[in-house]
């Protein structure tokens, strides 16, 4: 009997179908709220502005592209957003305009850069150069951030503590010298009262203090608290030096990456001036991009502007327009006032910790005085 031959196999087989990605993500109510309030980190934004650049560049469609970073982040509102950005690049919407429809996420700077790379076909360039210009204003703040922590720390520990030594320790310590009857001089008088008064309207005090602080940081972000705030940043000591470097270093690096797109160079300074932090450089690159339209070049109206735009900024304006190569121009001024930065941040603590230590020790130094005197006078009267 002949054998059978064994079934052969089916070469037509279908290949496994790759799982298709899901069309929307599952968010509730809770967390879309919860999400809308807190934002995106911006190293989400990052890290989404970095891999699309690659994805673009490898072929892959955008909205491809979006649903597969939708379902990489970490966090879901962004995560929630990305797909529905998605959705609206599939029904034939641009992807700038799909982006526009989040301005906390998306501000106008990333949505206007977009739209340049769309429109000249040149939008992996686009991603790469908004990769790096995001990538540095954040180094940016957050260099700066870090710097603040340490003074920060200190000062909160100081009034702790002195708040503690008036309520707690100076009436125990007190009370000895008005047993012995021993004589109170006028350091130690006061030392008293600031201590009875702490004591007597602790409950008062602090949550006054608080509220006085929480007050002074609402009226910051008025328009006229901005005003007053951002006129004293620019004139004290040290903090002017930090404060004009970064808002330079921001303009320098925002106008720059907007020049080497499509943008006009009008719009692309009203741009600039929604990016920086003082509205007096608001007000001022606002007035540049105004006056431009009537033929004046931007380095003749910087000179009306000497404490905003110190001379080398000006020389290199000149520079940069007289040669045609002002973004250039612009990326140098950002990198070397970044660079100053970096050093000023890092030389900073060694800058602000004697003048702590200078305060803690009068600080405690009147305070062990004030204790002293009165047995110095009692031993002198013995």
């Amino acid at each position: 009997m002949p054998e059978q031959e064994p079934p052969k196999e089916d070469s037509k087989k279908e290949a496994p179908k790759s799982s298709p990605l899901p069309s929307e993500v599952k968010i509730s109510k809770l967390e879309l709220t919860v999400g809308k309030f807190g934002g995106v980190p911006v190293k989400e934004k990052l890290f989404f502005v970095q891999n699309l650049g690659v994805m673009v560049r490898s072929g892959l469609s955008m909205s491809k592209s979006l649903r597969t970073l939708g379902l990489q982040t970490k966090n879901k509102y962004f995560s929630y957003v990305l797909t529905d950005v998605a959705s609206e690049v599939e029904k034939g919407v641009a992807f700038s305009k799909a982006l526009s429809r989040y301005p906390k996420i998306f501000p106008e700077l990333f949505t206007n850069m977009i739209e340049s790379g769309e429109l000249s076909g040149n939008l992996e360039n686009v991603l790469q150069s908004l990769y790096t210009q995001m990538k540095k204003d954040h180094d940016l703040v957050s260099k700066v951030r870090g710097a603040m922590i340490y003074p920060s720390v200190i000062v909160v520990a100081m009034f702790g503590i002195g708040a503690f030594m008036m309520t707690v320790v100076i009436p125990k310590i007190i009370s000895i010298f008005e047993e012995i009857e021993a004589e109170i001089p006028l350091p130690t008088q006061i030392l008293i009262w600031i201590s009875d008064f702490m004591s007597s309207y602790a409950l008062i005090i602090f949550p006054v203090f608080f509220g006085i602080l929480i007050a002074i940081f609402q009226f910051g972000k008025t328009p006229r608290g901005k005003l007053v705030f951002h006129w004293l940043w620019l004139r004290l000591p040290v903090v002017k030096a930090i404060s004009s470097k970064i808002n330079i270093a921001r303009f320098a690096r925002t106008l720059s990456s907007l020049l080497k797109t499509e943008i006009s160079i009008v719009e692309a300074l009203h741009i600039t001036s929604n990016t920086v932090g003082n509205v007096y450089y608001k007000k001022a690159l606002s007035e540049i991009a105004d006056r431009i339209k009537t033929g004046a070049q931007i380095n003749e109206i910087m000179v009306e502007y000497p404490k905003l735009f110190p001379p080398i900024i000006i020389q290199m304006t000149i520079v940069g327009e007289e040669s045609g190569s002002l973004d250039d121009i612009l990326a140098e001024i950002a990198q070397f006032f970044e660079a100053d930065i970096d050093q000023t941040m890092e030389n900073l603590p060694s800058l602000i910790e004697p003048i702590l230590i200078l305060f803690l020790g009068v600080g405690v130094g009147y305070i062990a005085v004030s204790i002293l005197l009165p047995m110095f006078n009692l031993t002198q009267s013995i």
